[in-house]
């Protein structure tokens, strides 16, 4: 098996080895990125080897046999473990996936695991999403109405209506695409980005609110929407095979049409 290697210039430094028991049946290698900004430290890569005969079949699985049993230290998060709460999220063999929903048999060789790339690190795989979750807010994903509930029963609409909003709704917030699009590196200041813009698509287009002329509005912006060049990275990196691209193309087209 040919050896990791990092750039020569490269500010992120080999770390520490732990080998796997004498008697492991099954091993794997382990790169997993380090990093406590507290301690002034640069980063660094640790390599832990695995026995999978004694381990369950995900990435998620290996780290948290890793955490433990082999290094406490470790900082992840994670909840669910089927793929529903996106707080696992991470960088997995160079791809912006969910480590519970990612099979280890699945990447050839080492697996190298990273945080989330262009994100400050808030501890090993864990980034900051501050600013991830107030771009969400931004974009007021809640029903927006002005006339009163109806008295005896709930806001009603279509079946056809409700399968619009269906796949937009399914987003759960793990930033993969986000944090897989270039303008999103470049312009997180100003750009709201695929997952914040998705959920902007997802309350423009649902018959029940009664703010879309004003949801536009805020959206017609050269940063918060227009920094989108439609490189396709958020559709392709979505652990729900959700099209963040598309909606993004569906506001674009709404807004172009009532200029006319």
């Amino acid at each position: 098996m040919a050896q990791f290697r990092l750039p020569a210039n490269s500010k992120i430094k080999p770390g520490k080895a732990f080998k796997a028991a004498a008697d492991a049946k099954s091993v794997r290698t382990f790169r997993i990125y380090r990093f406590d900004p507290e301690t002034g430290e640069n980063p660094r890569v640790d390599t832990y080897e695995v026995d999978m005969a004694a381990c369950g079949p995900m990435v998620l699985d290996a780290l948290i046999k890793i955490k433990n049993e082999v290094d406490p230290t470790l900082t992840f998060r994670r909840s669910c473990r089927e793929g529903i709460c996106g707080s696992c999220a991470m960088n997995i063999d160079g791809l912006n996936t969910l480590a519970c929903t990612k099979a280890c048999e699945d990447v050839r060789g080492d697996v190298k695991i990273y945080p989330l790339p262009h994100m400050p690190v808030v501890k090993d795989l864990v980034p900051d999403l501050t600013n991830f979750y107030a771009q969400y807010a931004s974009v007021k994903p809640w029903l927006q109405t002005r006339t009163p509930a109806p008295p005896d029963r709930e806001r009603l609409q279509s079946k056809e209506d409700q399968e619009k909003i269906d796949r937009p709704s399914a987003c759960i917030l793990c930033a993969c695409c986000s944090t897989s699009c270039p303008s999103y590196w470049w312009n997180s200041d100003r750009y709201l980005g695929p997952a914040a813009l998705l959920a902007a698509y997802r309350w423009i287009i649902d018959t029940r609110d009664e703010a879309t002329g004003e949801r536009l509005d805020a959206l017609e912006d050269p940063f918060k929407l227009y920094r989108c060049h439609t490189i396709m990275n958020c559709t392709e990196a979505c652990p729900k095979d959700l099209n963040p691209a598309r909606a993004i193309a569906e506001i674009k087209k709404l807004i172009a049409e009532r200029r006319h």
